[in-house]
């Protein structure tokens, strides 16, 4: 492996890690107010990620048009200073929704730089590395900022903001390589054109559609159990609730380490079977009433959910590698699937304000992930084309 490598994956480790520990900062910061009311945190939610929406166009040629070296550095920053604002008791709404800015610009430059620095056979090793680091960087994220905003916010940001730095620093170390390709089309155009492309046949319909309902259910699931656990099984920090979605995310590990064997690209249309089964965990999660019932059945939530959404992302890379181009595909996935995550959790902040019962509103997501499943399934031809 080039050794040029490591030092991404220690600023992709670090910025990841920083990434989820300043969601369950935010997240025990409206737990520990009086005065926010339940729709709060989904609305957070919601202003992180407008950005991926209303950037999606111009990140992309962003990240191509520069070294992306030094995206990455300026979108550290950008969240650094999304999370300096929350320091300073800025309306969080527009901290975090500047950490989502930061974010958008993130991704592409993350995904977008590995082909300059791993030749092409050890492309999908580096591909596996970053991967797993990142998965790594959440899950230790997750539980670790969680215990430490519990303890003290303002230590919590400050290591964020220390966190966020070291990862540009890091970044230095990683060689830049700018484009000179010349964009004679708007991005905006461009980027309708790429949509109307990508979409021309049913299978890359299918795949981005699937994707789309995975990422709103797992978005709006995630900011249900925060007023779920609570609620019904008496959570009463943000250590409680990142545990509860550790289980998650590591059912989402196992079934992606599962799937490869059951569901080839050929037979793409298997996917559908486990999208199935995670509707219907999502509605059995709805009526648990106690601590290990709700962890086995996240667990099944996440591996249902890891055997769906793994083949359905190799099947987008293929069919983009083959049509616009994998960096243009990354960035319409982006757009589709936060597109679908806003609508998710933007319903899901109406309901909270209108003080829907969580039970309901977890029964009410599963219901629909299962109809949508069904409907996407029924609407593909049974061809070859497909499987």
């Amino acid at each position: 492996m080039n050794k040029k490598i490591y030092p991404l994956l220690i600023a992709q480790f670090l910025s990841a890690f920083a990434d989820n520990a300043i969601l369950f900062t935010v997240i025990a910061m409206v737990m520990q107010s009086t005065s926010l009311a339940a729709w709060y945190i989904p609305a957070l939610q919601s202003m992180f990620l407008i950005a991926f929406v209303i950037f999606a166009p111009w990140v992309g040629a962003l990240a191509d048009r520069h070294a992306k070296s030094y995206i990455l550095i300026i979108a550290n920053l950008i969240k650094a200073a999304g999370a300096g604002l929350l320091l300073l008791g800025i309306e969080p709404l527009i901290a975090y929704a500047l950490v989502g800015a930061g974010a958008a610009l993130y991704s592409p430059a993350k995904y977008g730089i590995l082909p300059e620095l791993a030749q092409h056979h050890l492309l999908v090793k580096a591909n596996s590395w970053i991967e797993g680091s990142t998965i790594l960087a959440i899950l230790l994220g997750m539980v670790l900022g969680a215990q430490l905003a519990d303890h003290s916010i303002h230590i919590a940001l400050i290591s964020i903001i220390v966190l966020f730095f070291l990862s540009a620093l890091i970044t230095l170390f990683i060689p830049g390589k700018s484009s000179k390709t010349e964009h004679t089309t708007s991005q905006f155009i461009q980027f309708g054109q790429h949509i109307k492309q990508f979409l021309a046949t049913p299978r890359s319909r299918f795949a981005i559609l699937g994707a789309s309902i995975f990422w709103l259910a797992a978005a709006t699931l995630r900011v249900i159990l925060i007023a779920w656990a609570p609620f019904i099984l008496l959570s009463q920090t943000a250590s409680e609730i990142a545990q509860l979605t550790l289980f998650l995310a590591i059912g989402i590990i196992i079934g992606s380490a599962l799937v490869p064997r059951i569901i080839p690209l050929e037979h793409i249309r298997r996917a559908r079977i486990p999208a199935g089964l995670m509707a219907l965990f999502i509605m059995l999660l709805s009526a648990t009433s106690t601590l290990w019932e709700a962890r086995t059945v996240l667990l099944m939530i996440g591996c249902a959910g890891g055997m769906f959404i793994v083949p359905i992302n190799a099947a987008l890379q293929e069919i983009g590698q083959q049509s616009i181009g994998s960096g243009a595909a990354v960035a319409m996935q982006n757009f589709f699937q936060n597109v679908a995550m806003l609508i998710g959790v933007a319903c899901y902040t109406l309901a909270g304000s209108l003080n829907i019962d969580p039970v309901i509103a977890m029964l009410s997501l599963g219901l629909f992930t299962l109809l949508a499943t069904l409907i996407i399934s029924y609407c593909l031809p049974n061809t070859k084309t497909v499987h």
